[in-house]
């Protein structure tokens, strides 16, 4: 997993990893959630690939539209 630079400071993600049709991220309170496109939609999984490429703005994204679409949580 590629560790979150979280720009701001102010993240609740620790880490992300990004493959073809999905994105997995992981908080740093534990927990690992799978969100794909067949779960969130890949308009949104595309836009949260951006969001942690640049470091800003994930965790904002996925309390606001993804929160409850993942494929898959793991603790």
């Amino acid at each position: 997993m590629e560790r979150y630079r979280d720009i701001g400071n102010d993240s609740g993600i620790e880490a992300y990893e990004i493959s073809y049709d999905s994105i997995a991220v992981r908080f740093k309170r534990g927990g690992m959630y799978l969100y794909t496109y067949a779960s969130a939609g890949a308009n949104r999984i595309e836009t949260m690939k951006r969001l942690a490429l640049s470091g800003d703005g994930l965790n904002g994204y996925i309390n606001s539209h993804v929160k409850h679409s993942y494929a898959r949580r793991s603790v």
